[in-house]
Order: structure tokens, then C-alpha cells, then sequence
């Protein structure tokens, strides 16, 4: 029989039929075959341990308990009823599955389902393989229920006074007082930012953490958080000072954060399964193209878009990874329409340059992919997010708010970039074009909002 894995009535809950090769000696099977078994409908759920129990006599009751791992349950000997309960938080709590298993199948268990087992021969051996590394503490994580509430009516095949169950067993609380597993939390990191903050707008119900609260730079405190509480982890957190980054105190800093910290959190995301999204930017690429494409490759021209370049090369690794190229973003803080709108109200005309081209990025609509993304669950990998509508110049968007604030759009005057930074330290290269292609992400359903240009006082800082 060809390996082969299906769905049952728990969501998440799979069984895996497994090819067992037998003669006179005993048996072969390929217990655990990531390839085989991913290729079939496995999540890749990333083993760490594996874990061996036995049982001597028939009838011998485990459980039921959930923990906080996902793991994939076999027979090395005997065979065994298995008894599964949904007791994850939603609209299959309490939901039951049962199943004999013997040496030809496995089954996969979900973090949140609860698991008991029931012997039928002598002499079993159970193996479980788990993605996460035991540890008492996370006992406090656990959920029962009752092996004889009568809400679950699971037909043991021994009845439960015949049978021999521990006390703590016995004594598992019912399914209406048992403790709801909760999802993996969300994580937003650089909270206090402008797309922090669009952020946790859609994600309401994440932990937010900053700078002041976590230093992703520091390893001690890195090492001291517990990660294994997260399932997505948004990271916002970046160096965004473009020609900061040129001096050696700023290149030293734009570094750390653009390219260290994100290699942290692939290391993490690696260990500890998580969706990792991560900002990248349209300075990964030299600008001498007319638009940008997710395959197209890296040329930086300064040291924030080498920065930029670096994280991005780290966070690929990621086997769940969102990495969300971006432009000219613009949210609920200072930022270039803002600016222009105060110069306006100031009597201020300003030079504003009209060669670089590309598109504003609001972060309601940046915030608002980001979510999109994870909800459908989208493939995995590079995505460009920008408003739509036509590519303008910085100059044209000047131009527009300065309408909207009832200047003169000629009081804005147009120069080279070149012109703009003649005499001027420490000035990074940027992009001529950083207008980038929606296509991947409007096929993943979502609408791309075009916003208007000529944003009044009180909607510059959408």
C-alpha cells in the first residue's frame, strides 16, 4: 500500500496510512518520511524528540490530555484505540475522532487536541515524535478532559471499570470545565512606529512590543523572551534613516537592524515555527529599471538598501515567510506630505526633486495586505505592496498638497536630484524608479486602494 494522508472530523487531525513491508522475519515501514509524507499532505511540522512509551497489559488507559506541540503518533509494537478531542478554542471544541492503530498508521496531532489511548494487545509500544522540546514548565499549558464524560460518548472498546486508569486520570475535569487551548498569540515588533501602529489596528489582539520593551539587538534579552508563545510574528521594527545610514555611527545602526535583527528572527522562526513577516524596501534595487518585480535581483546603491538587501537574503530562509517589499511609506506620523502640508500653511517654497518616480505607500493599505496575506493563507515568499495608480515624482505629490492646502502648485520648484543634494554630506544614492509590480499580490485577491494625492491638513497623516 502507498503512503497516503487523510483528513478526519477534527480539523488538523490526520491520519497517515504507511507502506509496511513483511515476511516471515516481522516488518519494515518508514516511520517518519518528511519528503514522502509532506509531498502527501503533512504539515512539516519540524520534529525535535522522540518520545517511547509501553504498556504491558491490554486494557491499559492513557490520557485525555492536550499539549502544547504538535506530534505525529504511531505502534513500534501492538495495537492500540486511539481517542482524539478537539480542545482548541472555535467551532470543533469537542469534537471527537477514534480510531484503531496498529503498526500501519500513524496520526497526526495538532497542538490543542487532546490524545488518550487505550491498549488492546499486551506488550505496546507507542512512539511520538514532537516539535517541541519537553519540559515541565509547560505542564501549566496542558488540557484535560475526562475519559468518561458522557458529552464525548467515546466507545471504548474495554469497558473503564474493566479497565486500568490512573487516578489523576480518573480525575480529569469535563468537558464544559476544561480548558480551552488558545491559538499561538500574534507578536508585533516595532509597535510604536508608524506600521507598528497601522498594524495593531488589524491585529488587535497581538503583543506589542518596542524597542524600549524588547532589544532585538540584545541577546540577552532575546534570549530571555518566550518565543514558543507565537505563532506570527510581525516585524516592523527597521533603520529607516536613509542618509544616517551613510555615517559610521548610522552604518554601524542601519546594519544592526536591517540585517542582524531579522537574522534573529529567522533563527527563531526556524526553531520555533513561526510565520515571519518581514519589511523590505524598494532600496534593494539600483532604480534603472522602469518597474520591479518580487524575482528581480538585489542592487543596492547605499548602505540602507545593502542593509535592506541583507535581512531580506536572511528572512528567505524562513520555510513560512512573508517578506513584503514596500516604497514611500507614509502613516500616522511625521512623514513627506505632512511635511509639505506645514511648509504650505508656512509660506514656505520649497525644491523638491522630479526624477525619482514611484508610488506612496500608505500604512492602513500596507497594514491591510499584511493581513490579507495571512488570512487566505497565501503561498509563502516576496511580495511588493505599494498604493496604486500611476507612478509621480516627489515634485507632483508637493505639487498636489500644496493645491490642497491652497497654495500654488508653481510655488513647489522642480529640480534634479543632483540639484537638490549639491554641497551636501553624507547623502545616500536613491533609486530613480522605485515603482514596483502589484501583479503576485492582486492575485492573491487582494484590491489594491488607490489614494488621492492632494490630501487635506486634517488626512495627511492617514
Amino acid at each position: 500500500m502507498q503512503m497516503r494522508v487523510e483528513a478526519t472530523s477534527i480539523p488538523g487531525l490526520l491520519v497517515v496510512h504507511l507502506d509496511v513491508h513483511g515476511d516471515d522475519r516481522g516488518w519494515f515501514k518508514e516511520n517518519w518520511q518528511r519528503e514522502k509524507m509532506v509531498a502527501s499532505g503533512l504539515p512539516d511540522f519540524g520534529p525535535v524528540q522522540n518520545n517511547m512509551s509501553f504498556n504491558d497489559k491490554a486494557g491499559t488507559l492513557r490520557g485525555i490530555h492536550a499539549e502544547p506541540w504538535d506530534k505525529l503518533v504511531s505502534a513500534a509494537q501492538g495495537r492500540f484505540f486511539g481517542a482524539w478531542v478537539d480542545l482548541r478554542e472555535g467551532t470543533s471544541f469537542g469534537t471527537v475522532f477514534t480510531l484503531v492503530v496498529d503498526e500501519s498508521v500513524a496520526v497526526y496531532v495538532p497542538r490543542g487536541v487532546g490524545n488518550s489511548y487505550q491498549t488492546l494487545t499486551d506488550n505496546v509500544t507507542y512512539s511520538y515524535l514532537v516539535n517541541d522540546h519537553w519540559s515541565a514548565d509547560l505542564i501549566p499549558q496542558y488540557s484535560y478532559v475526562n475519559v468518561s464524560d458522557p458529552t464525548l460518548a467515546i466507545p471504548w472498546p474495554i469497558p473503564l471499570d474493566q479497565a486500568e486508569i490512573s487516578d489523576k486520570d480518573r480525575n480529569h475535569p469535563s468537558l464544559s470545565d476544561a480548558k480551552r487551548v488558545s491559538p499561538r498569540k500574534t507578536l508585533i515588533l516595532g509597535a510604536n512606529g508608524q506600521l507598528g501602529r497601522a498594524l495593531s489596528v488589524v491585529f488587535p489582539d497581538a503583543d506589542r512590543f518596542d524597542v524600549d520593551t524588547l532589544d532585538l539587538a540584545d541577546s540577552h534579552q532575546v534570549e530571555a523572551f518566550d518565543w514558543r508563545d507565537y505563532g506570527l510574528v510581525l516585524n516592523a521594527a527597521a533603520w529607516t534613516n536613509v542618509d544616517g545610514a551613510e555615517t559610521p555611527e548610522g552604518r554601524t545602526g542601519a546594519w544592526r537592524a536591517n540585517a542582524v535583527v531579522p537574522a534573529t528572527l529567522a533563527r527563531l522562526a526556524v526553531e520555533h515555527r513561526h510565520v515571519l513577516v518581514h519589511i523590505s524596501s524598494d532600496y534593494v534595487f539600483d532604480g534603472t529599471h522602469d518597474s520591479w518585480t518580487e524575482a528581480d535581483g538585489f542592487a543596492p546603491l547605499s548602505v540602507y538598501g545593502q542593509s535592506k538587501a541583507a535581512g531580506d537574503v536572511a528572512v528567505s530562509v524562513v520555510p513560512r515567510h512573508y517578506l513584503i517589499r514596500t516604497s514611500w511609506v507614509v502613516g500616522d506620523g511625521r512623514n513627506f506630505m505632512g511635511i509639505m502640508g506645514d511648509l504650505a500653511d508656512k509660506g514656505v517654497s520649497p525644491s523638491v526633486v522630479n526624477d525619482q518616480v514611484g508610488r506612496l505607500t500608505h500604512t492602513s493599505n500596507l497594514a491591510a495586505a499584511i493581513h490579507h496575506l495571512v488570512e487566505v493563507g497565501a503561498p509563502y515568499g516576496t511580495y511588493n505592496c505599494t498604493d496604486g495608480g500611476p507612478p509621480v515624482s516627489w515634485a507632483q505629490i508637493a505639487k498636489s498638497v500644496f493645491v490642497a492646502h491652497g497654495r500654488n502648485a508653481d510655488d513647489v520648484k522642480e529640480v534634479t536630484t543632483q540639484e537638490y543634494y549639491a554641497g551636501k554630506e553624507f547623502i545616500a544614492a536613491r533609486p530613480r524608479s522605485s515603482v514596483l509590480d502589484l501583479g503576485k499580490l492582486e492575485a492573491t485577491g487582494y484590491r489594491v486602494p488607490t489614494y488621492p494625492l492632494d490630501i487635506g491638513r486634517e488626512e495627511r497623516d492617514v
